[in-house]
């Protein structure tokens, strides 16, 4: 039987001192804000599945009154929050965090507990069938279309307990996502897709084995009528776009299949990060394509040199071990600098959408 990390990993497939000013500019933000963060707490927390039925699993980060450090390990992770731990009061943002095809409920944790310690409630799920452990569901309408759906049940389950009703502020909801998150987070805020676009581009790129494979199962006639019906699937279980979310932060996000259109219909700020070298989703055709298209685009972060991995969460030693792919990043790319950026400049972008003073 495979170990959860072998799951994983099978799921998963500049010069001198400029480099380091480089470096130390990529971490000042996060450097300025770090006497702020608190203690953070984490709960495991269980959402009905209204797109499969059956329960999704995830976690639920708040700031904590323990104080700040320490981690706890979860599986491969190391996580810098505690079981337990008390909660502050208070109602507060919420941002909910949707993971990329394949992935993990904590492949973004860093993130999750660098808000949650900056005074955010964090939410993440795991999506049925497009997780580390099962992907019996990629290129079907139970992901393509459920994957928004699953998080707007989460927001529903989280408002509706009496645990975490009291620490969310409802006016103050946001939404971030990695890869196929990404294409989650800009569909609740609005998005469009056209699901037929898969055909031309898979014409344009048959060796695109990531994200072809599935059409590339099918005739001709066959995938256009397949992608038919997932278009038609998509107010099956109810609409795609959340009216609660308020702004989505977004990387690497599958955005091929949003046409003018389709991306105009965004109406919230989205700050869109990127990989410069992303070989799994072409910028060219995914967040290079759709940047000039979104009209509340609030700003936009090409992360030199690197490739799609770059936005999971630094590795553990026993991951990087095991899961040698998603956790290497090419030569001249340091991932902790990136996140530093990443998290300092996540933070500040959901304040100023929330309306929130920024220290």
């Amino acid at each position: 039987m495979l170990s959860p990390i072998q799951r994983l990993r099978a799921a998963c497939r500049s010069p001198g001192t400029l480099r380091w000013l480089l470096l130390l500019l990529l971490a000042l933000p996060m450097a300025l804000s770090a006497r702020e963060a608190g203690g953070v707490g984490i709960a495991p927390i269980k959402v009905t599945d209204p797109v499969n039925g059956g329960q999704m699993p995830g976690f639920v980060f708040y700031p904590s009154t323990r104080p700040a450090g320490g981690t706890t390990p979860i599986g491969p992770y190391n996580v810098a929050a505690a079981f337990g731990a008390s909660a502050q009061p208070g109602a507060r943002p919420l941002v909910v965090i949707s993971h990329g095809h394949g992935g993990s409920d904590l492949g973004h944790h860093d993130l999750a507990t660098w808000l949650a310690g900056h005074g955010f409630i964090v939410a993440t799920i795991e999506h049925p069938k497009d997780n580390f452990h099962d992907q019996s569901g990629t290129g079907n309408s139970t992901v393509l279309v459920g994957r928004a759906v699953q998080v707007r049940a989460a927001i529903n389950t989280l408002l509706a307990d009496p645990r975490w009703k009291p620490l969310i502020d409802p006016a103050r909801i946001g939404v971030a996502g990695f890869s196929a998150g990404g294409y989650t987070s800009l569909l609740l805020v609005g998005a469009q897709p056209r699901f037929d676009r898969f055909i031309d581009y898979c014409q344009r790129h048959p060796d695109d084995v990531d994200t072809c494979a599935p059409a590339q199962k099918y005739k001709p006639a066959e995938l256009v009528s397949a992608l038919a019906a997932i278009q038609k699937d998509l107010t099956r279980w109810g609409p795609t776009a959340d009216p609660r979310i308020k702004a989505a932060f977004v990387m690497a996000p599958l955005s091929l299949v949003f046409d003018k259109a389709g991306a105009h219909a965004i109406n919230r700020p989205v700050d869109l990060w990127y990989g410069e070298n992303d070989h799994v989703l072409l910028p060219a055709e995914n967040a290079l394509h759709i940047k000039p298209l979104i009209r509340t685009l609030a700003s936009s972060t090409m992360v030199p040199k690197a490739d799609h991995w770059v936005f999971l969460a630094p590795c553990s030693a026993e991951l990087a071990k095991e899961a040698k792919e998603i956790c290497s990043d090419p030569p001249g790319v340091d991932r902790n600098a990136v996140h530093a950026r990443l998290n300092a400049d996540a933070l500040a972008f959901f304040r100023r959408a929330f309306g929130m003073s920024t220290p």
